[in-house]
């Protein structure tokens, strides 16, 4: 990957999002790529989806509407209900379009990154469990990552899928069905 994308990326990023999301932004950029070194992928590739999951998290949400009818793919209840969740699908098409991305592992972690789906590539599990636990959220101690690096890909996954079920269930919130589809096929590989 050319490093002069992540830079265009990154840039896009810093101009379009606020602060605290761009440092958030930032942060996922760097434990995906530790991520990627530990798990044996390019680490410039987790960079690069991290740096660029969430820039249209902050776009109205007709421009997310309008972005992500450009995948093809139908918009279920949870996201009709928030539109706003599909901001990583619409950041999908955006990195296609706008920068030309076509590393279809990049564009499937950006996709999925709010919910997961089963059959996720693993650039895609990096990128989802970075955005829940880089350093600045509340329960990523040093101690919390240390702990959790020493667990399989999928391990680490389903471990962090069960702790955002959890959060969700306390805050009243719904957990998207795909979520749940997706802890049972991880549940199932590591009991097969």
């Amino acid at each position: 990957m050319d490093m002069d994308l992540f830079e265009k990326i990154r840039l896009y990023a810093e101009q379009n999002l606020s602060c605290e999301r761009y440092e958030h932004s930032v942060r996922v950029s760097e434990t995906a790529a530790l991520m990627c070194r530990l798990y044996g992928i390019d680490e410039q590739l987790g960079a690069l989806a991290g740096i660029a999951h969430d820039i249209c998290k902050e776009i109205p949400v007709d421009e997310i509407l309008s972005l992500v009818k450009q995948d093809g793919l139908p918009v279920e209840g949870i996201e009709k209900a928030k539109p706003n969740l599909l901001h990583g699908r619409a950041a999908a098409v955006k990195i296609q379009s706008e920068f030309k991305i076509k590393d279809k592992n990049v564009i499937e972690a950006v996709a999925n990154h709010t919910f997961g789906c089963p059959g996720l590539c693993d650039l895609g599990k990096i990128l989802f469990v970075a955005d829940k636990i880089e350093p600045g959220r509340p329960q990523s101690t040093d101690e919390y990552r240390e702990r959790h690096f020493k667990m399989t890909l999928n391990e680490i996954t389903l471990a962090v899928i069960d702790e955002n079920i959890e959060y969700l269930a306390r805050k009243g919130k719904t957990v998207a069905p795909v979520t749940k589809e997706w802890a049972d096929e991880l549940r199932n590989k590591k009991e097969s």
